[in-house]
């Protein structure tokens, strides 16, 4: 039952990962399509979770995950994300929310997360979000199919924030576009990604308005 706690309290919008700051390219891409409703964020959450979620930050929590405590480990699976992140102010974006999240785990005094976070300061590690989540997952007992679901879930929930504090959709236009992605949620925490398996994945429309996004001279997220 920890294991279970652990992951509501890690999927919780509350916990200060830095999230909040972040939008994935979805503030600029709201700007751009003045008809996008919740029937559009529903569709945006199923391919960002399909697309790009499922095959680069799962991926990348999985090998993480498996990694333990090897410090080595975690900084290959931190830097084939970082490689395969085309879009700089995702790079950039992941690497903060990463920073953020051991942050708040080293003050709460999380069983690991200080040497992970000395590893990023001098280098050894990029700290990208899902690497971090990966390896402080694993520490705090979650078996890995729990670990899946709690950063899915983080993820998606912290998109339909975004959007509903843009003020494109209401809270129950939001939260019904998140329900409709559950389903694959599950599926995709069900079944982890092979070993060995690398990084990939490529939204091409929210790439480009995060990259778009991060010439703006007025914006309310970070990207």
């Amino acid at each position: 039952m920890i294991a279970t706690l652990h992951a509501l309290w890690q999927a919780d919008s509350g916990f200060p990962s830095g999230s909040f700051a972040f939008s994935g390219g979805l503030e600029a891409f709201f700007a751009a399509a003045p008809q996008a409703d919740g029937t559009t964020l529903a569709a945006l959450l199923r391919d960002t979770l399909a697309q790009r979620w499922a095959n680069s930050e799962r991926v990348t929590l999985a090998a993480a995950y498996r990694a333990g405590t090897d410090l080595d480990a975690i900084a290959r699976a931190d830097a084939a994300l970082e490689a395969a992140t085309l879009v700089q102010p995702l790079r950039d974006g992941s690497r903060r929310n990463g920073a953020a999240f051991l942050a708040a785990h080293d003050r709460l005094g999380t069983q690991g997360v200080a040497r992970l976070r000395a590893a990023c300061r001098s280098g050894i590690c990029l700290g990208h979000l899902a690497a971090m989540q990966g390896a402080v997952f694993a520490a705090l007992g979650m078996d890995l199919a729990t670990a899946i679901a709690a950063a899915g879930y983080a993820g998606a929930a912290a998109m339909v924030t975004a959007v509903v504090r843009l003020g494109r959709v209401g809270a129950i236009e939001g939260q019904r576009a998140l329900a409709s992605v559950l389903p694959l949620l599950a599926d995709l925490a069900a079944a982890a990604p092979p070993h060995g398996a690398l990084p990939e994945g490529f939204l091409p429309m929210l790439d480009i308005a995060a990259a778009r996004h991060a010439r703006s001279a007025l914006r309310l997220f970070a990207t």
